[in-house]
């Protein structure tokens, strides 16, 4: 039998037909558990067919502290991670337009460096929110990521500062930023624009918080309460405005866009 066409569930411990599980957002038919996907299938199921319309296609890092971890580099490191995603760095933005509302959308890709923030992320998502005060359009950005990259130290944390400032221009335009967490958003992006969304949005089950759940208990020694820094909690205690599934993703952007006069 070819390889690749069953996989386990982490949700319910099923066998899962792939096709099927592809066929349904990448979602489990059986539990929904929510499969974590790459920018390039989330842009898929997001907006409209054929209106995606990336730029900044070209950026690549300057590797600005020449790292080395283990005998690799950083920018060998990169490079093996260009392979594993569509683009050439952990975001993804361009234009787009969810059932026919116009956007400027911004997507992390966990799957490169785990979707961690350095300086061509921050540059990608400031500048997208620029065009988007220009072109008064609302702006979304889909969170997938590990947090800051240590690879580029404190260049990588200024982008916490860069892209809250940049939102703060926006918001002072009257801009709409809905921010869409799905599992995991931790770390520096957590701490920064991914909460900054005048609407935000998880992803059923979604990991979000700063510090994850190995990272506190290494530091002191604590186990943390069943379904601590899930979606489900944070919700609960008022961290996000509500949990969509990925089947109504769509829609609901859609209607958050219109109910706040954004079209």
């Amino acid at each position: 039998m070819p390889e690749g066409l069953w996989i386990k569930c982490p949700g319910c411990g099923k066998l899962l037909f792939k096709k099927a599980v592809v066929e349904n957002l990448d979602v489990c038919p059986e539990c929904d558990y929510h499969f974590r996907i790459g920018a390039a299938e989330r842009i898929k199921y997001l907006v409209d067919e054929g209106t995606f319309e990336e730029f900044l296609t070209e950026m690549v890092t300057a590797d600005p502290l020449n790292f080395e971890f283990r005998g690799t580099t950083y920018k060998e490191r990169a490079k093996a991670a260009e392979k594993m995603v569509a683009g050439k760095e952990a975001m993804l933005v361009g234009k787009a337009f969810v059932k026919g509302r116009s956007i400027m959308l911004a997507v992390m890709d966990f799957n490169y460096l785990g979707g961690s923030m350095g300086a061509v992320v921050g540059e990608k998502l400031t500048v997208a929110i620029e065009k988007a005060i220009d072109e008064s359009l609302p702006l979304v950005v889909v969170s997938s990521t590990g947090g800051a990259r240590m690879h580029e130290g404190v260049v990588s944390l200024a982008q916490m500062a860069k892209t809250s400032a940049a939102l703060a221009k926006f918001d002072d335009n009257g801009g709409l930023f809905i921010s869409v967490l799905t599992d995991p958003t931790t770390g520096g992006v957590t701490a920064s624009f991914a909460m900054l969304g005048d609407v935000i949005i998880a992803e059923p089950g979604a990991l979000i918080g700063f510090a994850g759940p190995r990272t506190i208990y290494e530091t002191i020694k604590v186990e943390l309460p069943k379904g601590f820094q899930r979606a489900e909690f944070l919700l609960e205690h008022g961290f996000v405005d509500m949990i969509v599934h990925r089947k109504e993703l769509r829609s609901e952007i859609a209607r958050l866009i219109d109910y706040c006069g954004k079209k």
